[in-house]
């Protein structure tokens, strides 16, 4: 790039930074705030959550990166023009593809780092999430144990404690084991906590008591300082981790295992899915030249652009949601998946129309012909 179309460049890649940066920062926190149950209710530690967190970081900037290169061009773009430098830029000879050409690359550069992110990076972190959210959901720490509360982690079992300390201590234990012979068994210990001994879960319980009922009703009372209770038997689980259409990776959407049935069912929303994989990092592009054709796409006003930045606003944002919707329409009919390319290229190609209907005249590059060499000097 020459001198000029590198500081262009420049003043482009700072906006769209710090906007993908504040988008994806709060769409951080929301999805914090939805994942906040990880600490409270499952008592998993904040490496944890933080673990969850960072990796929707792919998902978010997919969605995100769009809208952020859309609003940072228009802010940048604005200020350049009503400040008269991309008119100097037309009066020092350069063409209109010479002006756009910067934030062209940038949209590229957008569109590629959302296409690796789309087809490799996005479905590991959410494989990783989904593998992470399965491994709470089989914690025997985060399912036996409710402060305040009954809960039944297993068959026949009934856990009450009365609260956990921040050291992980339960406090004012009670369980009630219904036995296979007919029996039960009761136990209760002012503390305890969850230990693994030989890989296998156990509950230690301290300064507690058994009571256990025969099938007969003959009461057994015994008192102990300290007892392992054996977890292992009760939390045998047969569900299997099952990843989703949005953790499989592309040769898994376009090329499903047919003789599983899941995947025989869901075959044309891995597809659907597939196509979006592409056709989304397009939008980046798309973006691009409808904030160039808001800014340069018609007469220059030294009242600036609001309307015409608003209702290109709106457009992108039409063509946006419109998007979402024919990727939804596509999960019923393959043949429709054409529509996921075609909608982004239509926005691309009204853009491009749009910042190549006017010419640069003649009269204005006299008129501002002397005005260039004073700004490429300051430039």
């Amino acid at each position: 790039m020459r001198l000029i179309e590198r500081y262009l460049f420049r003043q482009l890649l700072g906006p769209t930074l710090l906007a993908t940066a504040a988008l994806v920062a709060l769409a951080l926190l929301a999805r914090s705030l939805s994942e906040f149950d990880v600490l409270v209710e499952q008592r998993q530690s904040a490496v944890v959550f933080l673990k969850i967190i960072v990796l929707a970081l792919p998902q978010l900037l997919g969605i995100m990166m769009p809208l952020a290169l859309f609003v940072a061009a228009l802010v940048a773009l604005n200020r350049l023009h009503t400040e008269q430098e991309i008119v100097v830029c037309f009066a020092g000879g350069m063409s209109r593809w010479s002006v756009i050409s910067p934030a062209m690359r940038l949209a590229v550069i957008a569109a590629l780092v959302s296409l690796v992110s789309g087809l490799w990076l996005q479905p590991w972190s959410a494989r990783q999430i989904r593998e992470t959210a399965f491994d709470i959901k089989t914690d025997v720490a985060s399912t036996l144990v409710q402060p305040g509360q009954f809960t039944e982690p297993g068959p026949g079992l009934t856990v009450y404690a009365q609260s956990i300390d921040r050291d992980n201590k339960i406090q004012n234990l009670f369980i009630h084991q219904e036995m296979p012979n007919g029996g039960a068994s009761t136990y209760s210990s002012r503390e305890a906590e969850i230990a693994t001994r030989k890989g296998q879960p156990v509950l230690i319980m301290r300064h507690g008591s058994n009571q256990q009922f025969s099938r007969q009703g003959v009461l057994q009372y015994t008192s102990f300082d300290e007892y392992t209770f054996d977890l292992s038997s009760l939390f045998h689980s047969d569900e299997l981790l099952h990843y989703k259409i949005a953790d499989r990776y592309p040769h898994e959407l376009f090329f499903p295992d047919m003789t599983q049935d899941w995947e025989q069912r869901n075959r044309e929303k891995m597809l659907a899915e597939g196509h979006s994989r592409f056709a989304g990092p397009l939008y980046n592009i798309a973006l691009m030249t409808m904030a160039l054709a808001a800014v340069l796409g018609g007469s220059f006003s030294r009242m600036g652009y609001g309307k015409r930045i608003a209702a290109v606003g709106a457009a992108a944002a039409i063509v946006r949601i419109v998007g979402f919707g024919v990727q939804a329409a596509c999960e019923d009919d393959p043949w429709l998946n054409i529509l996921q390319y075609l909608v982004p290229l239509a926005a691309m190609w009204w853009g491009l129309s749009q910042i190549f209907r006017q010419k640069v005249s003649a009269r204005i590059r006299r008129k501002l012909a002397k005005a260039a060499p004073a700004w490429t000097g300051a430039a």
